[in-house]
C-alpha cells in the first residue's frame, strides 16, 4: 500500500506545487521546452513571476533566437554581458553602445543563481572573447528567496571559472549602490552591497581577472547613487552609463583589444 500511495500521489504531489497556469505545459526531459513557454498576456494577471520561476526559472528561452542567429551569422561577440536588469536596460538606454562586437545578455530581475543557470548558454556558446559579470543586486533585495554572503559569492566565482575553463577573459564589476530597493522597501543594501564589493575585487585580484569599479564611480557618501545618475536609486538612467561605460571600454580594450 505504501508503495502504491508513493507512486501514485507523489506525481500529483509535485503537480500541485505548480501555478494552475503551468500544469498543462509541457513538464519533464523535451525536445523542445521553449516551445509551449506562455507569454505574459497569456497568463492571468499578477500571476507571471510565479508562472515563470516555476517554468523557466533561468529564462532559458528569452535570448534562444538572438542567440542562434549569432551562431548562424558565424560572429563570435568580442564581449558578452551577462547581468541582471542593470545590464539588460544598459542595451535599452544606449543601444549604440552595444556594438563593435558587445553583446547584451541581462534579464530584468535576475539573481546570480539564475545567471548561472543560463552562463552556458548565453555565454559559453557564444564564443566570446570575454564575458563582462555584473551581479547581485537581486541577490542582495532577495528576489529568488533568502541566500548566504558565501552562495552569492559562490555563483559568481562558478561563472568565473565556467568562463576560465573556456578560455574566456572575465571582467567582474561591482555591484552598483543602492540606499533602498523600490521593490523591497525592507531591505537595508548599502552594507551588504559594500561587503560583497569587497570580495569580488579581492576574488578578482587573487585569479587575474579585471575587476571595474562601478560602486566607486557612482556611488554618494551614504552608498546610494549620486543625484541625476538613476531615477529609481537603483537603476542607471543614460547619464549613469555614461559614467560607467568610459571603464568598461578601457577594462575590455585591456584584455580583448579591438581590431
Amino acid at each position: 500500500m505504501t508503495r502504491w500511495i508513493t507512486a501514485v500521489l507523489a506525481p500529483l504531489l509535485c503537480l500541485a506545487v505548480l501555478p494552475a497556469h503551468a500544469q498543462d505545459d509541457a513538464t519533464g526531459v523535451v525536445a523542445d521546452p521553449c516551445a509551449t513557454e506562455k507569454t505574459p498576456d497569456q497568463v492571468p494577471e499578477g500571476q507571471w513571476t510565479s508562472y515563470i520561476l516555476a517554468r523557466d526559472f533561468g529564462k532559458l528561452c528569452q535570448y534562444r533566437a538572438q542567440n542562434a542567429a549569432l551562431a548562424k551569422s558565424g560572429q563570435a561577440p568580442r564581449v558578452v554581458f551577462m547581468g541582471d536588469s542593470i545590464t539588460e536596460f544598459w542595451g535599452k538606454q544606449d543601444p549604440n553602445f552595444f556594438t563593435h562586437g558587445y553583446v547584451d545578455r541581462g534579464i530584468s530581475g535576475q539573481t546570480t543563481s539564475q545567471m548561472l543557470l543560463r552562463f552556458r548558454q548565453d555565454v559559453i556558446d557564444l564564443h566570446p572573447q570575454a564575458v563582462h559579470i555584473l551581479a547581485g543586486t537581486n541577490d542582495v533585495a532577495g528576489n529568488t528567496g533568502p541566500v548566504t554572503l558565501e552562495q552569492v559569492e559562490g555563483n559568481i566565482a562558478s561563472m568565473a571559472e565556467l568562463a576560465h575553463a573556456q578560455g574566456i577573459r572575465i571582467i567582474l564589476g561591482s555591484i552598483p549602490p543602492a540606499a533602498r530597493f523600490p521593490w523591497r522597501p525592507g531591505v537595508q543594501p548599502v552594507d551588504t552591497i559594500r561587503t560583497l564589493n569587497a570580495w569580488i575585487k579581492a576574488y578578482a585580484a587573487r585569479h587575474g581577472h579585471t575587476y571595474v569599479d562601478y560602486y566607486g564611480a557612482l556611488a554618494d557618501a551614504q552608498g546610494g547613487m549620486k543625484p541625476g545618475l538613476a531615477d529609481d536609486g537603483v537603476h542607471p538612467t543614460k547619464r549613469g552609463y555614461a559614467v560607467m561605460e568610459p571603464l568598461t571600454r578601457a577594462a575590455v580594450q585591456a584584455i580583448a583589444p579591438s581590431k
